[in-house]
């Protein structure tokens, strides 16, 4: 049980003791992230597979490619002029599941997708899902590495597919079976 709540609090963002400089709300890195119309880039098109249902949202959000940055807090990312961008979209009812997320430039990053699927902007570890495009075929105990979260682009939109992973079994998340 341990272990589980420790994942928990890994995937959700850190209680800051202090009261920061800059709130952090759910529109923080919003503008930055959301794609134009007719994107040409630098951008990623995300094409999620492996949804467990098509309710609430998918939240897509971009990193620091290294383990320090990766999930961390969007406040202090922000503050410390660190790359942070977010997209958030519903699952639509039908059809491809894609979204758009703008990136500074050509380079690496990493990204994470949630399938908030009670859309209430908070990590449910036993009904919401999480993915990210390195598609592990399992991860336990831990949030993922960011070896498993990079994902490099260029000038242009860049493409990759995110599978997305459900709790299975008391300490692990994987892709739904069926």
């Amino acid at each position: 049980m341990r272990r589980l709540l420790a994942l928990a609090l890994l995937l959700s963002p850190p209680v800051l003791a202090a009261e920061p400089a800059l709130r952090s709300t759910p529109d923080l890195g919003k503008a930055e992230g959301q794609c134009r119309p007719n994107e040409s880039g630098p951008a990623l098109l995300v094409t999620i597979s492996g949804l467990k249902d098509r309710r609430g949202n998918l939240k897509a959000e971009l990193y620091p490619a290294n383990d320090d940055d990766f999930l961390a807090d969007d406040n202090l990312l922000v503050m410390a002029g660190k790359t942070f961008r977010r997209v958030e979209v519903p699952v639509p009812h039908a059809g491809a599941v894609e979204l758009c997320i703008r990136v500074p430039g050509p380079g690496t990053y990493a990204l994470s997708v949630l399938h908030d699927r009670d859309g209430n902007r908070k990590f449910g570890l036993s009904s919401d899902g999480f993915g990210v495009p390195g598609n592990p075929a399992k991860f336990c105990f831990s949030k993922p590495g960011v070896e498993t979260a990079r994902v490099s682009t260029g000038a242009g939109v860049g493409n990759v597919v995110v599978r997305m992973n459900y709790r299975s079994g008391l300490f692990c998340f994987a892709p739904v079976k069926g």
